[in-house]
């Protein structure tokens, strides 16, 4: 057998599993995107080892191997996708990324951009009889 022929049928899996992640908008179809991708990748493993002829079949322990990783990582990813669709009602790549949520100025729990907490804003009243605080505020200040 050539070489040729998986070599070229890999390359025709991954450019059409590269298309589909790059033009593909739902999560779910970029996963099984980037799975075309890694059989693709095996392809070409269990190709070269044929060809090389390789004692120990290296490429195909490495294959099986991958496979086991792409199970793992699709269940993982499939769990998020899941997690996701709940939390925001839906697994558009471009409504996720609008929706994305910013920190809030005025919360002091939410955190700035150079990773410090905002500092609460001082909320004594000095005209209120009832806050001690205030009045000696207020006091200190005249």
């Amino acid at each position: 057998m050539h070489l040729v022929y998986p070599a070229v049928l890999a390359a025709l899996l991954f450019c059409t599993g590269l298309y589909g992640v790059l033009a593909r908008r739902n999560v779910i179809l970029i996963l099984m995107s980037v799975e075309l991708m890694l059989n693709a990748v095996n392809l070409n493993l269990v190709a070269f080892d044929v060809w090389l002829r390789d004692k120990l079949h290296s490429g195909q322990a490495l294959t099986l191997f991958t496979i086991a990783i792409a199970a793992a990582e699709i269940g993982i990813g499939l769990a998020i996708v899941l997690a996701v669709h709940r939390n925001r009602g839906t697994t558009d790549i471009d409504k996720l990324r609008d929706t994305a949520e910013t920190p809030d100025p005025d919360d002091p729990d939410d955190v700035d951009d150079t990773g410090d907490h905002a500092e609460p804003e001082d909320r004594t009243d000095p005209e209120d009889p009832e806050d001690p605080e205030g009045r000696e505020k207020a006091e200190a200040a005249a």
